[in-house]
């Protein structure tokens, strides 16, 4: 059973809402069970990464992308109702787009993917639920 609070993490999220996802996140990461720690932890790192490249910090964006995607891995294809595969190959795409890019452009690399479309080569992760 999905909880309410983990649904509402899930819209902040691909709302970009990430500092309140975050937030949301943070408590039911800290109350779960062991075998989910992990996974919630995975989804906080990738939406406080994502929140560090709003804010134009190229290295704390990087790193929380990287360590976020390092604990997603065991989670896949889906868990919890989240499609984890798509998760990891979004934010994998945006991590190598960061690390290709000239950290000093960071904040034209922020301002192109807030206003990404569909058919940009790189994009913020979104969450899918299956």
């Amino acid at each position: 059973m999905i909880s309410e609070e983990f649904l509402q993490g899930i819209e902040q999220f691909n709302q970009r809402d990430f500092y309140a996802c975050h937030d949301t996140l943070e408590a039911i990461w800290i109350d779960s069970p062991e075998s989910d720690k992990r996974f919630y932890q995975g989804i906080l790192q990738v939406a406080v990464g994502c929140y560090h490249l709003t804010n134009h910090n190229w290295r704390g964006a990087v790193i929380l992308l990287g360590e976020g995607v390092r604990r997603l891995r065991d989670y896949q294809p889906d868990y919890e109702t989240v499609n984890v595969s798509q998760l990891l190959e979004d934010s994998k795409t945006l991590l190598k787009y960061l690390q290709e890019s000239d950290p000093d452009n960071v904040a034209e690399v922020a301002q192109t993917l807030q206003e990404s479309s569909d058919d940009s080569p790189c994009q913020f992760p979104y969450i899918v639920r299956v």
